[in-house]
């Protein structure tokens, strides 16, 4: 039996296995550790410092492997409320020779840097609502709360390049340029100064020529709209001054509910399609525009309606046009999607889903911070995410028959039904075994990106759930859903990321780089590196200096941007 950092048994494949939702609970699970070091601040290390070398770093690693999240929850004596309001805190682990060095700085948005002039928050973000100067008078006070909410600059999600330059971003209509040899930040980049979006995603998908793919809102007169963002590549736009010129919105998708748009964190991405989820996480606008009026932040304008179907939309990449046939599902939720590709007439679909979509309400720093039954009750009241597969034909016209399922390949359990004269109802195929149950699902999918993105695939790679944040790293075979899993108890390991070697020839040739943050152990967090293939441990890196649980990163050198385009 495992145990975890208190002596408490981890939760059985019993507990954690996906059970109809029966008095507000998923799962019943009881013991958990508190984690609540996991969301402190922290400072920041801006020269690079020395990490001990446990076990053997392959020496053909050279890069660095940059990662971004929250690292700093107060300021003053201001606390922000939610996990994603926190100062973005960049970082890098540089590895050459079998060595890793360390550093990490702040993002200097206008909103850390206002927020630390003033002492206290003054830039509302996604659950926290800045109040009004009290340094002004009752009456300023009062009219400055019928001011409209303005975007926070708080890149704190990710790192992504568009034309060979590298950016951190959130979901608003503001990037960073950073470099990534000293992590300081060089040019905020507004998208509205290039196209009419209100932001866009973390998540932007690249073609093996470097043209890039997002996703972003726009709110009009007519309601809102969710499009289709084109930026080329270098080569492409030599001419071009600025990275985000040339950008384009090839495709304009109205809302199904003009003011109740509906929340999404990413989209998946074919050779031809772009694929977006229109889920039933709804973002309440009105909500929104009164928010300092009612003192309310963006995360009260987002809710979970169940009684609404999922629907997938497909955009010709090439050509803009929205395919007039639409495919429902049930009711789901999804945050990052896994591959998807065109096979036989079909594009096949992997993401990570969820039944329900209240988790992105319950991560607040309070609820981070519990202890004992109370935090139990935090996660219990969570769906599980588990990797699935939907299939959705291609070919439906006026000849297509009704009632009856459309996918005809031969391995594949999930179906597609026409219902109406451009209505295909889907239904999903799980990608894993009932093994998963016992990890808590999956989440922050991964793959080899640079050589099977938009093509057929074997494996992927991602964090078990166990707790609120990853608990354990999970390899999956889609052959026979199989799975090989790194877990020590009172380690949290953060997004895994695959690098292939050099010299590889199998697709899950290479390593996974994965930060692993000890809560319960004082500057002891490390840079974790498992072979691929076996999921062994090689080696870690040691950092000695604390470091809070982040969302997502990158890797980068010569020779991987090489692979990626030799990939095309």
């Amino acid at each position: 039996m495992l145990l975890n950092t208190d002596n408490m048994p981890l939760p059985s494949t019993s507990e954690l296995k996906k059970s109809r939702y029966i008095k507000g609970h998923y799962t019943d699970v009881h013991g958990l550790p508190c984690i609540e070091r996991i969301v402190c601040s922290v400072d920041e290390t801006p020269e690079a410092i020395p990490t001990t070398i446990r076990g053997t770093i392959p020496e053909w690693i050279t890069g660095n492997f940059l990662r971004n999240g929250p690292g700093k929850f107060e300021i003053g004596n201001n606390k922000f409320n939610h996990w994603f309001d926190g100062m973005a805190l960049l970082h890098q682990f540089k590895i050459a020779a079998g060595q890793v060095t360390y550093k990490s700085r702040f993002l200097g948005s206008d909103c850390y840097m206002a927020n630390n002039e003033h002492r206290r928050i003054v830039v509302s973000e996604f659950g926290t609502v800045a109040m009004p100067d009290p340094c002004k008078n009752f009456f300023q006070r009062f009219l400055s709360r019928f001011e409209m909410p303005g975007s926070s600059d708080n890149d704190n999600v990710s790192f992504v390049t568009y034309k060979g330059d590298y950016y951190v971003s959130t979901e608003t209509n503001f990037m960073h340029k950073v470099d990534p040899e000293t992590l300081e930040t060089k040019e905020k980049v507004n998208w509205r100064k290039f196209i009419a979006v209100n932001g866009a995603t973390a998540h932007p998908h690249t073609d093996p020529d470097g043209t890039t793919y997002n996703m972003g809102n726009s709110y009009t007169a007519k309601g809102a709209f969710y499009n289709i963002i084109r930026v080329p590549s270098t080569k492409m736009s030599e001419n071009l001054k600025e990275t985000l010129e040339g950008a384009t919105v090839v495709c304009s998708i109205p809302s199904l509910d003009k003011t109740r748009p509906s929340y999404y964190h990413s989209f998946a991405m074919s050779k031809n399609y772009i694929v977006f989820i229109e889920q039933p996480i709804k973002i309440d606008l009105l909500k929104i525009v009164t928010g300092k009026l009612t003192g309310k932040g963006i995360k009260d304008a987002v809710y979970w309606n169940p009684e609404l179907e999922t629907i997938f939309h497909l955009i010709n990449k090439q050509t803009g046009m929205l395919n007039s046939v639409k495919y429902y599902a049930k009711a789901m939720s999804t945050f990052h999607q896994i591959n998807a590709w065109e096979e036989d007439g079909f594009l096949v679909m992997d993401i990570c889903a969820a039944d329900d979509g209240k988790a992105i309400n319950n991560y607040l720093i309070q609820n981070m911070r519990k202890s004992g039954e109370a935090l139990d009750e935090v996660y219990n009241t969570m769906c599980r995410v588990f990797p699935r597969r939907f299939v959705l034909p291609l070919s439906v016209n006026s000849k297509t028959p009704y009632k009856q399922n459309l996918n005809t390949r031969h391995d594949s359990s999930a179906t597609a039904i026409r219902i109406a004269m451009d209505k295909v109802f889907c239904t999903h195929e799980n990608l894993h075994s009932e093994e998963l149950h016992k990890y808590g699902g999956l989440e922050f999918p991964q793959i080899n990106y640079a050589k099977y993105n938009t093509k057929p695939y074997r494996y992927f790679y991602g964090c078990g759930f166990r707790h609120l944040v990853g608990d354990t790293l999970i390899k999956m075979d889609l052959e026979g859903h199989k799975m090989k899993v790194w877990e020590h108890p009172g380690l949290y390991p953060s997004e895994p990321v695959f690098v292939p070697s050099p010299d590889a020839t199998e697709e899950d040739d290479g390593v996974i780089l994965s930060v692993v943050i000890t809560p319960n152990k004082d500057k002891s967090t490390f840079l974790l590196i498992l072979d691929a293939k076996t999921f062994d441990e090689l080696g870690r890196a040691e950092v000695p200096v604390n470091i809070p649980y982040g969302f997502h990163g990158t890797f980068y050198s010569s020779y991987l941007q090489k692979t990626f385009t030799e990939s095309k």
